[in-house]
Order: structure tokens, then C-alpha cells, then sequence
């Protein structure tokens, strides 16, 4: 499976988990791979997993770069995207940064609102900066 369609597909779990709370990230997978047909990948299987699993901490990264905005008022979309862009900085190491900005403002821009992409870009900027100066 090519990187944009894995990633597009583990953004895709990532906006479920956070839609369907009640159910876990395991339940979550196994229906999309069993019911839907997503065919398996790792990356899509670490990324999301990932992502649930260091949700708080992503989160809290987030969180110190959206001021004046709560985590509700965030629309799942966004919030889907920038936790996948923010795991991949975090995480994975073989993925520089700004591929995971440029793929998340992509992403933004075909599942969000016209103008989420300027907010999700100014987010994962502030993010990236902080990661580089540590």
C-alpha cells in the first residue's frame, strides 16, 4: 500500500476512534479489516494504534499550541489529522516532519472545512518548532 493511501487510512481509524469513543481502538481495526476490507498495513496499524496509545501527550502537545481554542471546538477532522501528523514527529523517525505537515494539510484540505488547513498548518508548525528546539 502507497504511504498517502496508509496514511489517509489511519486518519480515517483515528476519526472513528474519536467518533465511536465507546469502542476500542482493537474493536475499531478489526471491523475495518474484517467488515470494510482495509487491507493490512503496518504503518496503518502502528500509526493508529500509536496514536490512541499517546493520545494524552499528543493532546497535551496540542493543546499548548492551540490557546484560546478548547479541545471540543476542534472539529474531529482536524483533530484526526493533527494527531496523526503529530504521532509521526513524535515517533517515527524515518518521516521528517515537513512530509507529516504537508500530507496533513492534504488531508485537511479533502475532508475538512475550506479553511481548517490554515489552522491544522499553524498548529503542527508551532508543534515541529518545539520538537526542534528540544
Amino acid at each position: 500500500m502507497q504511504r498517502k493511501l496508509a496514511r489517509e487510512n489511519s486518519f480515517i481509524l483515528i476519526f472513528e476512534k474519536i467518533c465511536k469513543a465507546d469502542e476500542t481502538a482493537e474493536d475499531i481495526f478489526r471491523k475495518a479489516t474484517e467488515i470494510r476490507g482495509l487491507e493490512f498495513d503496518d504503518y496503518v496499524k502502528t500509526s493508529f494504534f500509536g496514536s490512541c496509545e499517546n493520545e494524552k501527550l499528543i493532546d497535551e502537545m496540542v493543546a499548548k499550541h492551540t490557546v484560546g481554542w478548547k479541545k471540543e471546538r476542534i472539529s474531529p477532522v482536524s483533530m484526526s489529522v493533527i494527531r496523526l501528523a503529530v504521532y509521526e514527529m513524535l515517533f517515527m523517525e524515518d518521516i521528517p516532519p515537513r512530509v507529516s505537515i504537508n500530507e496533513a494539510i492534504e488531508l485537511s484540505k479533502k475532508y475538512d472545512d475550506e479553511k481548517a488547513y490554515s489552522f491544522v498548518n499553524g498548529v503542527l508548525n508551532g508543534i515541529s518548532s518545539e520538537l526542534s528546539e528540544k
